[in-house]
């Protein structure tokens, strides 16, 4: 597997960039329709991105969390849907990549799906009864032992790419003890089926549905991994997709208010608005939140893969980039509309759109409250 050289994942920056502006032209038709978009993970399968993060030695790129955030942010750029929806398969690859918590046959599988047959995976975790997994419910999913197989019965929520998946990690209570386990469910097994209850006004092309788990029987094997609750958790850097990609979308607006205060002139000025003082102060701002949360999101992720002996404390600066960055993406686009207008506010104008997406940022995993009181807690309790 030699043959994947750096050059090569470099170049997968550069090829996201090119797909972000294809995207783009698409990203309204998903919206506006409430459609995952099929035609963009086509080419993001045509072009190898689902195995971005399969190690080599599994026939992958094997690319680090720094290259796989880049990749993240550029195709945010022109759909944060898509970029999200990618960012939850490619992370759960790089963290068993850098764990290696699972089996390894079960792992060296799963990769072979994804290198051979463009296997698209995502973990099914969120219930309504427990709210977010973030905060540590144990699943009311459960997973039953009946000789060599598990009988899964339960209802997931909030499954991105629900319907386009083919393969599910389940979050389970494992024979009622109160274990969590993770668990490999087939799109196409008997009781799989998926119940469409994605309204959201946000992201809307994730196709964040419901998974119905109806006496599921899955093979013994197919029990990745169990949960050891009285060990601290490992900190996800994966998870800073997350803020990555709402840097991407703010990007996006902050380049549209550009352009239109570059161009639009009214019959009242000499010039276009950019030399409007309050134009050019509203540009200095987004430019100052926009390279904060970059410059932020990158250290941290240098950090991460450069000093991996840091990475067990490493949890409160991971959850600090997701809060600076996603809030700092909600004030770009909002800045970037004040500049546009009232026009932002038409259903033809993106900056709407990156307005709705943006928003769900501070709604994914962890919270702005949990981030909060969890710093807090680190120069309180000690």
């Amino acid at each position: 597997m030699e043959r994947f050289t750096r050059k090569d994942q470099q170049n997968f920056i550069k090829k996201a960039e090119e797909l972000a502006t294809v995207f783009k032209e698409r990203a309204a038709i998903y919206d506006t329709n409430g459609t995952f978009p099929y035609e963009n993970f086509a080419d993001l399968k045509q072009n190898g991105f689902l195995a971005l993060t399969v190690p080599k030695e599994y026939g992958g790129y094997g690319l680090n969390l720094l290259d796989y955030l880049k990749v993240i942010e550029q195709i945010a750029k022109g759909d944060g849907s898509t970029a999200l929806s990618l960012g939850w398969h490619l992370g759960i690859i790089l963290e068993q990549s850098e764990n290696r918590s699972w089996r390894k046959e079960s792992f060296a599988k799963l990769c072979e799906l994804i290198v051979k047959h463009k296997a698209l995976i995502n973990t099914a975790s969120s219930e309504r009864a427990t709210g977010s997994p973030s905060r540590g419910g144990v699943p009311t999913t459960t997973a039953i032992k009946e000789k060599n197989n598990w009988r899964i019965n339960g209802k997931k929520a909030f499954t991105s790419m629900a319907v386009a998946l083919d393969y599910y990690l389940v979050t389970v209570d494992v024979n009622h003890s109160g274990k969590i386990g993770l668990i490999l469910v087939e799109k196409e097994t008997e009781g799989v089926h998926i119940e469409e209850t994605w309204d959201s006004i946000a992201m809307r092309g994730t196709k964040s549905d419901d998974l119905i788990l109806n006496d599921v029987l899955v093979p013994e094997d197919a029990l990745l991994h169990v949960e050891d609750r009285s060990k601290k958790n490992y900190p996800k850097g994966w998870m800073l997709q997350i803020p990555a990609c709402y840097i991407g979308i703010a990007s996006s607006a902050r380049d549209y208010a550009i352009q239109f205060a570059s161009e639009y002139k009214p019959n009242t000025l000499s010039g276009p608005i950019k030399e409007v003082p309050e134009v050019r102060r509203k540009v200095g701002e987004m430019e100052l939140e926009l390279f904060k949360a970059r410059e932020l999101l990158y250290s941290v992720a240098r950090k991460w893969v450069e000093q991996p002996e840091e990475r067990r404390k490493m949890g409160s600066e991971l959850a600090a980039v997701k809060h600076i960055a996603t809030n700092s993406a909600n004030k770009i686009v909002d800045l970037a509309m004040r500049i546009v207008g009232a026009r932002s506010l038409s259903a033809k104008n993106p900056l709407q759109r990156y307005f709705r997406d943006v928003r769900a940022g501070l709604h994914n995993p962890p919270s702005d409250d949990m981030i909060l009181y969890n710093l807090a807690k680190d120069v309180l309790d000690h």
